[in-house]
């Protein structure tokens, strides 16, 4: 949660965050039955325009899915990654919610992969996100931040177990300005500010 008192807004994490499902039963199956996620509140929608049900996903925050009767079908590549990381293209629509990041303990990443896969889950090796020209390691080492491992749902939405491995963020790591639609960069943007010091020009006397 932040505490800068300062800011327009006080953010205590994510609510809940919404998607779609074809079949809800299925995706009970899933969520509660194999990754274990509670289920909080159940709704049948008005008018028979299908169901919402969300899912507890630890710190207060949820998982929520819809069920609507004449949903178009999933889009691959448009609304989701049509591969998962290292098995095709990862890339999806603008709009889109490219992936979800589940957030686990470290300690026990290695023991909950294993149990991913002993569920019958399809998943991609274990990755280790540094700072390296690849930006992932297949060893565990002092730079690498988080590690990953991604899998899919029964409708493709791309899923990730991640834990956080660093000892905390520094003006270092904020090293790119962002792209503009054009591929261009905003220049100054994110780096400039985040080395301020350095960029604070002393007025003459």
């Amino acid at each position: 949660m932040s505490t800068d008192t300062t800011a327009p807004f006080e953010f205590r994490g994510v609510n809940h965050l919404a998607l779609v499902c074809k079949d809800m039963a299925r995706t009970v199956e899933f969520y509660r039955d194999i990754l274990g996620m509670p289920l909080l509140k159940t709704l049948d929608l008005p008018g028979n325009r299908g169901q919402h049900f969300f899912f507890d996903i630890g710190n207060g925050d949820s998982l929520a899915f819809f069920w609507f009767p004449d949903a178009p079908e999933a889009a691959p590549g448009i609304a989701a990654p049509a591969a998962l990381p290292t098995q095709g293209s990862f890339m999806s629509a603008h709009g889109s919610m490219n992936h979800i990041a589940f957030n686990i303990p470290a300690e026990r990443f290695d023991e909950y992969y294993e149990r991913l896969k002993e569920k019958g889950v399809s998943v991609t090796k274990v990755l280790n996100h540094d700072d390296s020209e690849t930006q992932s390691s297949d060893t565990l080492h002092k730079g690498v931040y988080v590690r990953s491992v991604y899998f899919f749902d029964p409708d493709g939405v791309c899923l990730e177990f991640a834990a956080w491995t660093h000892e905390g963020f520094t003006e270092a790591d904020l090293a790119h300005d962002p792209a503009r639609a054009d591929g261009s960069r905003a220049k100054g943007m994110i780096v400039a500010a985040a080395r301020n010091d350095e960029e604070v020009m002393v007025p003459a006397e």
